[in-house]
């Protein structure tokens, strides 16, 4: 058995005080730019932020009067690592407003390529970004010579989940063969046995991983809160389903601003969201307290294994929980690719050949029309929002980013957790505590950072919206 052997952390000096300052100016090991700032005087939190100081960016003012068919191409671009989500959430959002419904074969593919996500991403947060914070170390350079073997086998799990992108969309980052409607080829019979191959390997990478993260300690921490994730009768909901907060009576997807309300915050690029008022968390967490009884057999032994019990409601968890997601993700996909190397996939049912032509769009008379649609990203529920006009030229668009919906849960449980720490743990400990817990939620703050409109006010002012 491979093992990471004892923790490397130093015991810090035992010194506490009733006045504490952390202020982590970019954090590390989480994608985009974000600051922890907490402020303790005389033992009374005054200040407790995350702070995400990354420029906005605007994906939805680039969407509108574009057609709908580029819409999956250009959404890609929000993330380097959610690509494939952001494209997925694109095609059903465009067939929503479209009322085009896809073949079964095709669904199953687009689940294949989700899952794919789902492996590649959890994989390079569980080992790359989370690993060095349980062996106390500052990133994974150091592991590289003292774990070599663990290493090459993390990223030996990662190029499969690569590799699974590639084959079946034509790359992993900015996936190109996944439309609306289906698919603009086949994936080869060549890749999709390699694939499987690997797949098959990667189940032993998979158990070696579990035996390792069983030995590692996350922190002790508790914060029950809201949990929204998809939710279905028929399988571990990922690509499709209905909207759940705490295993509560399902609403639909279309309804989602009746459910979640976003919100401008002075010290965040980011937009905040609530239910009812109140932060709520997305992601692995998320679905694992909501879909625990969906998930397959094998995933169910690795959550015993580790300890796992639904509900849970410890956040530094949520990267156990995305290793349980990840054997559930490769066990059904192994599933779906011996389906489909033993059925082959009928190139009708599978490949669009309806599509406009360039010279044809903005001539053809489409329907007005809202489309609207979720999946579950590795970071959460993202939402997709379309409104098209009778040209088929998108007119307004809205994105939900899973990181955005998690920050205001994110700083609730800074403000729990510092109190706790206090006159236990010194300035420095504590804040590691801070910064793991932000990593534990799997940021990805470029993403997140994105605004419907700027107004400029007498030339000075940027006025968000």
């Amino acid at each position: 058995m491979i093992q990471w052997g004892k923790s490397m952390t130093k015991n810090s000096s035992k010194i506490y005080s009733k006045d504490v300052k952390v202020d982590v100016h970019y954090l590390t090991r989480v994608e985009g730019h974000g600051n922890i700032v907490v402020d303790v005087q005389n033992g009374v939190l005054t200040k407790c932020e995350f702070q995400v100081i990354e420029s906005p960016r605007f994906f939805e003012s680039m969407l509108v009067g574009r057609p709908i068919w580029e819409a999956q191409h250009i959404t890609s671009r929000i993330c380097g690592i959610c690509a494939c989500g952001h494209s997925l959430a694109s095609i059903k959002a465009g067939e929503d407003a479209l009322g085009i419904k896809p073949s079964d074969e095709v669904v199953m593919l687009r689940k294949l390529l989700l899952y794919m996500e789902q492996l590649d991403s959890h994989i390079l947060h569980i080992y790359i970004l989370v690993a060095p914070d349980l062996l106390g170390v500052k990133s994974i350079m150091p592991l590289i010579k003292t774990h070599k073997p663990i290493i090459e086998m993390a990223l030996r799990m990662k190029r499969m989940s690569d590799y699974g992108g590639e084959v079946l969309a034509g790359r992993h980052i900015h996936p190109i063969s996944y439309v609306i409607g289906g698919l603009t080829q086949l994936p080869s019979r060549d890749g999709l046995e390699k694939l499987y191959k690997l797949m098959l390997q990667s189940r032993e990478d998979g158990d070696a991983t579990v035996e390792i993260i069983k030995t590692l300690k996350f922190p002790e921490f508790q914060r029950p809160t809201q949990y929204l994730s998809l939710e279905s009768d028929e399988e571990y909901a990922m690509y499709d389903g209905e909207l759940t907060v705490n295993g509560a009576e399902r609403q639909k997807v279309s309804n989602y601003k009746k459910l979640l309300t976003e919100n401008i915050v002075d010290h965040s690029m980011a937009k905040f969201a609530t239910i009812n008022g109140k932060p709520y968390a997305v992601g692995a967490l998320s679905r694992f307290n909501n879909n625990y009884e969906k998930l397959n057999k094998k995933a169910k032994h690795v959550a015993k294994e580790l300890g796992l019990k639904s509900p849970c409601h410890n956040p530094y968890l949520n990267t156990a929980c995305q290793l349980v997601e990840w054997v559930h993700c490769l066990e059904e996909s192994i599933k779906i690719m011996e389906k489909i190397l033993k059925d082959g996939l009928n190139e009708e049912k599978v490949v669009v050949s309806s599509w406009p032509k360039r010279s044809e769009i903005g001539k053809i008379k489409y329907k007005p029309n809202t489309g609207i649609s979720c999946v579950e990203v590795p970071r959460g529920s993202l939402f997709h929002e379309y409104t098209i006009d009778d040209k088929g030229f998108i007119n307004y668009a809205n994105c939900v980013i899973p990181t955005n919906q998690n920050l205001g849960n994110l700083e609730e449980d800074m403000r729990k957790i510092v109190p706790e720490l206090l006159g236990k743990k010194t300035e420095e400990e504590i804040t590691l505590a801070l910064e793991m817990l932000a990593r534990s939620y799997d940021p990805c703050i470029s993403c997140a950072t994105h605004l419907l409109d700027v107004k400029f006010v007498n030339g000075l002012k940027c006025k968000k919206k």
